[in-house]
């Protein structure tokens, strides 16, 4: 008797309606034929990235299911990505994951792909960008942050860089065609370990704090929250902080968090994406990762409302990661797997690009920039392994298999291309312009 089997019996643990990519192969006339010339596309890939696919010791990759050629076929990287997810290909370890991105994307590994995905497409990619604490608790170094660290065996270097001023009217009437930011470069950290994470993150912190001059008395707001650190290293310097959030989850881990560190009678917690009318409110603004998960136009209006909270000669400390010149299409085509399943809107724009916004935008200009990108590179790896010894008790907190999956895979993507040099760490900080565009 013939069957009508149509899911194959590997993806049937697999959960349909919180994993439908992953659950569903693609399927459909033409789909045998695209597949066997994605199937050949993979193989000259990997032959030409030096990569062994095969089994046993020695291979760099194992290929366990066929279905992973159809999913190619439609979906490029973000097939590559659910067939992973699903177990259908595998790598010896995570750190073996790392080094078999690096070579496809080196070799320029991009895929045809039709984007199937939406902002639906999986309850897991939330358009906000925030990821649940209790997943962060398993891979940060201070318990609370997923942002990148800096390591304290960094050397930093530093020299004065005249920007053009995209500013309206720049060059004309008093307002200078050209401003000069502190620039700032940090050699790559020598041998970190997972130990050291956590006082890397927390170092992070407190360079966002003293770039925005927080002190007694400084009247600063994070916005948004980045799990708790930023705001508890605030109020010991006996600032008054306020912690904006959208996620319900995310104000109460972050209560409960300042609460056990004493320091809740000077921090705020706020729900809700607005900021109210607090224009000119603030003496400092922070934030720790969250421009490169908005699009193009969300990030301008992101950087509008920071330079509205900002009184005049206060200061705004962003930590973002930022492209550099050389991120390439098959790169963009990889980070295509994290829009579909973690991060919607992520776009990684350069240093430039950010200073073209703040002075087309806002009444913002900046005045310093730190680079950092063997920082985040060894902050990756180490995140990635410190996730890797909690796959447990993530199991514990309900994060099933290709969740846990597609939080390796995400780390390793991350990683390859910081370590490929496509991806960095900057902390830009900026200040309000005087009249004629001085700062």
């Amino acid at each position: 008797m013939a069957s009508n089997r149509t899911v194959p019996p590997h993806l049937d643990a697999v959960d349909a309606t919180a994993w439908p990519g992953v659950a569903r192969p693609p399927r459909g006339p033409c789909t045998g034929l695209r597949a066997r010339v994605a199937e050949m596309s993979f193989a000259r890939a990997c032959s030409s990235a030096g990569l062994e696919v095969g089994e046993g010791e020695g291979a760099d990759l194992t290929v366990e299911r066929a279905e992973l050629f159809p999913r190619l076929a439609v979906s490029g990287w973000v097939g590559l990505a659910e067939s992973y997810m699903a177990a259908e290909w595998a790598t010896p370890s995570t750190q073996s994951l790392v080094d078999a991105i690096v070579a496809l994307i080196s070799a320029g590994y991009r895929p045809r792909a039709t984007p199937r995905w939406s902002l639906s497409s999986c309850e897991h990619a939330r358009p906000s960008g925030d990821i649940p604490p209790d997943l962060v608790q398993h891979y940060a170094g201070d318990g609370t942050s997923s942002f990148a660290g800096h390591f304290a065996t960094g050397v930093a270097t530093s020299e004065r860089v005249k920007f053009r001023s995209h500013t309206p009217g720049a060059g004309r009437r008093g307002e200078p065609a050209a401003y000069f930011v502190d620039v700032t470069n940090y050699s790559d950290p020598v041998g970190p370990e997972r130990g050291d994470l956590g006082d890397a993150q927390r170092r992070s912190a407190e360079m966002l704090l003293d770039a925005c001059g927080a002190g007694p008395g400084t009247h600063l707001i994070e916005y948004p929250s980045s799990g708790g650190t930023l705001a508890v290293l605030a109020a010991h310097r006996r600032g008054t902080v306020d912690s904006l959030t959208t996620d319900p989850a995310m104000a109460r881990s972050l209560a409960e968090h300042l609460v056990y560190e004493g320091v809740d009678d000077a921090v705020r917690v706020e729900l809700g994406g607005s900021h109210g009318g607090r224009v000119g409110s603030y003496d400092a603004v922070v934030a720790a990762e969250k421009l490169e998960t908005l699009s193009d136009k969300s990030k301008e209006a992101y950087l509008r409302s920071i330079g509205r909270l900002v009184r005049p000669g206060g200061r705004v400390a962003l930590q973002t990661i930022v492209q550099t010149p050389s991120y390439t299409k098959a790169a963009d085509a990889a980070v295509d797997s994290l829009r579909a399943y973690v991060w919607p809107a992520l776009s990684y724009c350069a240093v430039e690009d950010i200073g073209q916004i703040v002075d087309r935008a806002t009444p913002l200009r900046m005045v310093a920039c730190t680079h950092a990108p063997g920082h985040l590179a060894e902050s990756l790896r180490l995140q990635r392994e410190l996730f890797d010894a909690h796959l447990r008790e993530a199991a514990a907190d309900g994060y099933d298999p290709v969740y846990r999956r597609l939080w390796r895979w995400q780390f390793a993507v991350r990683e390859a291309l910081a370590r490929m040099g496509m991806l960095d760490v900057v902390q830009i900080t900026f200040t309000a312009r005087r009249r004629a565009g001085s700062r």
